[in-house]
């Protein structure tokens, strides 16, 4: 079994925001996506569906900018 760093999430009502990804992104996001529906044993995630969930990960293991987050407040 692979250790994603992204696992089951839930589906939030989503705010619409236009971004334009690279091919290369786009195919790791497609590829992404079928390797956490294998993982999870869910359906195939539209690819698009996981930038949210990647982002939310990302900043909230980002300690660079939890410790600039704590000293603004």
């Amino acid at each position: 079994m692979t250790k994603l760093k992204l696992g089951t999430f839930t589906d939030h009502k989503p705010i619409k925001v236009m971004v334009e990804l690279p091919a290369p992104l786009h195919r790791d996001l497609v590829a992404y996506a079928e390797v956490l529906a294998r993982e999870t044993g869910q359906p195939v995630t539209e690819p698009a569906k996981l930038i949210a969930p990647m982002v939310q990960r990302f900043i909230a293991t980002d300690r660079a900018f939890a410790k600039a987050r704590r000293a603004i407040r």
